[in-house]
């Protein structure tokens, strides 16, 4: 497999916005066949997506077409900003912070500093949820519906992606969020009747 042909037909599987905001890096030191590192919101710069191609030749197209969109979409995804609470907190204790900063208030900094560091605290475990991850792997199997698949053979296709990654890069046991989404991705497959449960989510 060429490393340039690979990351180009990629580029072609990934939608639009996906090829504006993310970049395929070829990094064969890492242990992870594929690593879409979460992305703070002050990197203006694309998003990279890493791939160890040494592994990712290992698996089948249909696999690779299906972790590459789901990589992707978990990039653009990444709402840090979003009308909602947690961002009119931040927003407001930002500019709180600025304004007791200015008066030399110490307890005042405190306070809008801490309403900051709680909001901002709760926005990144919104992006890292277990319904994000869900969600991203159904933006994943949406975007292949538009690549030829059926969503049954798409769900199929990122289910044995995760679980041959886990196995290419040595691990034997999914972690607990891996375990979730499999069995999600078992459901939209129709290889179980059990989907989780609505309260995991």
């Amino acid at each position: 497999m060429s490393i340039d042909a690979e990351i180009s037909r990629l580029l072609d599987v990934m939608p639009a916005s996906g090829r504006m905001l993310t970049k395929i890096v070829s990094k064969p030191q890492q242990s992870k066949v594929i690593d879409a590192p979460f992305a703070p919101p002050w990197n203006r710069e694309s998003r990279p997506i890493y791939i160890n191609f040494d592994l990712w030749r290992r698996l089948p197209r249909g696999q690779r077409d299906l972790l590459i969109l789901r990589a992707t979409s978990f990039l653009i995804n990444i709402r840090w900003f979003k009308p909602d609470i947690n961002q009119l907190i931040v927003l407001a204790g930002t500019i709180g912070f600025v304004v007791e900063i200015g008066q030399g208030d110490a307890i005042g900094m405190l306070i809008a500093g801490g309403l900051t560091a709680i909001s901002v605290r709760q926005i990144w475990r919104d992006n890292k949820s277990i319904q994000r991850e869900l969600d991203t792997d159904e933006s994943a199997i949406k975007v292949a519906l538009r690549r030829g698949y059926t969503e049954v053979e798409a769900a199929q296709n990122l289910l044995e992606g995760v679980e041959n990654a886990a196995k290419l890069e040595g691990r034997f046991i999914l972690n607990f969020t891996e375990l979730i989404r499999t069995q999600h991705l078992k459901s939209l497959a129709n290889l179980s009747n059990v989907d989780i449960p609505q309260e995991i989510k």
